[in-house]
């Protein structure tokens, strides 16, 4: 298959413009599965070869096989195991993992189940009797940074601080140098480091201490792994914060509008609320948190669908137009909570899954059923609702909905 460059298709689905609603956009790109650029990088797009490079060994997450300029990072800051390659990848994710979900701690997540519906009660609580609520602002938001505080073991005062840093690494993600101050974006560097230097303390505080939260765990493990360095536990406590409340943000505030524009199938869900489980599999299928992987790196040359992709050249994964390629999934432009062999791109495949998504999914789970079960006939305020900027963590800005509406 001969590669055919197609800036302009990639061009609009980055613009603003094309936001809301950029499938159309990714059937053209699907067309070309893999698509030279004129910079030299390559986009896929299609399910096969999505998956094909996702388990691809020769694929590198890190930046140092970039052969061009590599991507702003922080300088001195030791990267998260998502930016690295085997071994070291394996052998810090294995270390995380053995605190986290199976096989060492296999009912951490579904333990907090009790945990999680309290804090998404106490949240409906404060709007119920609300006409007209934000669900990104009164709900989505505030709701994944205070189940990750708890986790990490933060202590409950020092929550609204966390909330402030997260307002301010967040926006400064969707930052748009041509329109936003610069003054932004300083706010989103300054409470990088501000999270960091918290977490590090935090950490001090917890060697050799008895405790049951994530950052105890870690400071005190001495597995078959060894331990890991305080700024190895600093920054996958920064990777599940942060990259933990994004997906979650955006995957229950997908879920809501999903379900606003399916009113039948939230009758369904309030009348079934088993239903909430395959539904959530389906979001993550038809409208995902995570759009795009904007870059990884080929450390040798890699052959994709008959096409050669040079040693050094960045990769852009479309995720999410694979999980609508028609060649994979039946009707992949209808939402469909009773879709069966629904094998999505929504976390992502391979060895960099997204090692939170069985948390994200039940904390979504719990959202969207009590929301649906507790709100009085809501209905969309404007469709579409603002987005944020950025089209690789894709989501509504707001979510604005009034209660009550016959």
């Amino acid at each position: 298959m001969t590669t055919t460059e197609t800036p302009d298709t990639l061009r609009r689905i980055l613009d603003h413009s094309s936001r809301a609603d950029p499938y159309p956009l990714y059937a053209e790109l699907r067309r070309t599965p893999v698509a030279r650029q004129e910079d030299g990088s390559y986009v896929v797009s299609t399910y096969r070869e999505l998956t094909d490079l996702l388990h691809d060994p020769h694929l590198s997450s890190d930046v140092r096989h970039l052969s061009r300029p590599t991507p702003a990072t922080d300088e001195g800051v030791t990267p998260a195991f998502i930016n690295m390659d085997p071994p070291e990848h394996d052998r810090l994710r294995r270390m995380a993992m053995r605190h986290f979900g199976p096989p060492h701690t296999p009912g951490l997540v579904a333990g907090l189940e009790g945990d999680l519906t309290s804090v998404v009660s106490g949240l409906i609580d404060d709007f119920a009797d609300e006409e007209q609520i934000d669900i990104v602002d009164d709900f989505a938001y505030p709701f994944p940074v205070t189940v990750i505080c708890h986790l990490l073991g933060v202590p409950r005062e020092d929550e609204p601080r966390f909330h402030l840093w997260v307002n301010g690494i967040i926006d400064a993600i969707d930052y748009n140098p041509e329109t936003d101050p610069k003054e932004k974006l300083d706010k989103g560097v300054q409470a990088r480091k501000d999270l960091r230097q918290y977490l590090g303390g935090l950490l001090e505080q917890r060697h050799g201490r008895p405790g049951d939260d994530l950052l105890t765990r870690l400071a005190n493990d001495d597995g078959p792994d060894g331990r890991m360095t305080d700024e190895e536990i600093v920054s996958t406590a920064n990777l599940l914060l942060i990259a933990g409340h994004e997906t979650t943000v955006n995957l229950i505030t997908n879920g809501m509008l999903t379900l606003l524009r399916h009113p039948e199938v939230l009758e369904r869900l309030r009348d079934r609320p088993g239903l909430v489980v395959p539904l959530v599999e389906e979001l993550l299928r038809y409208e995902p948190p995570v759009h795009i992987i904007p870059w990884r790196a080929a450390y040798s040359d890699i052959t994709v669908a008959d096409t050669v992709i040079p040693k050094g050249s960045q990769i852009m994964l479309m995720l999410a137009s694979g999980s609508r390629d028609p060649n994979r999934f039946h009707d992949p432009d209808r939402f469909d909570p009773d879709r069966r062999d629904n094998q999505h791109l929504g976390f992502g495949s391979g060895i960099h899954l997204c090692f939170g998504g069985p948390l994200a999914r039940l904390e979504t789970q719990i959202a969207l059923t009590e929301l649906v079960r507790r709100l009085d006939r809501p209905g969309l305020v404007s469709d579409p609702p603002p987005y944020r900027r950025s089209p690789v963590l894709r989501g509504p800005l707001h979510l604005p909905i009034v209660q009550g509406r016959s």
